[in-house]
């Protein structure tokens, strides 16, 4: 995952410079719907629910977009497109989303200093 960027700087900044005061409660509030999101993707790919799948990845894309996490975003779109396809074969792509996105979040939580 080395290369990858974690957070787009400028969009965090923009975010930062919109939401003054409220930017550190839509972190956690990311943070809180992000690990909903992560147990849905888990449990549409435990039920083999390709539909489920996709709802899960799809809206999870838009949160990681719009806080800046663009890798996060791609992880989403991939697991999006597999469930569009009809597959659920995506563990591994799980597992990367969750590791990518212990690195969004500790990047992250690093801007609420």
């Amino acid at each position: 995952m080395s290369g990858k960027q974690h957070l787009d700087a400028a969009a965090v900044a923009e975010l930062k410079g919109v939401m003054g005061s409220d930017f550190a409660l839509l972190v956690q509030t990311f943070f809180t719907d992000s690990a909903q999101r992560i147990e849905a993707v888990r449990a549409a790919l435990d039920a083999a629910d390709a539909e489920a799948l996709r709802r899960a990845a799809h809206s999870f894309k838009g949160s990681s977009s719009n806080m800046g996490a663009p890798h996060l975003a791609e992880l989403c779109r991939a697991l999006e497109e597999l469930g569009r396809s009809g597959s659920v074969a995506g563990r591994q792509l799980l597992d990367e989303l969750v590791a990518e996105f212990d690195a969004v979040r500790c990047e992250l939580a690093t801007e609420l200093d």
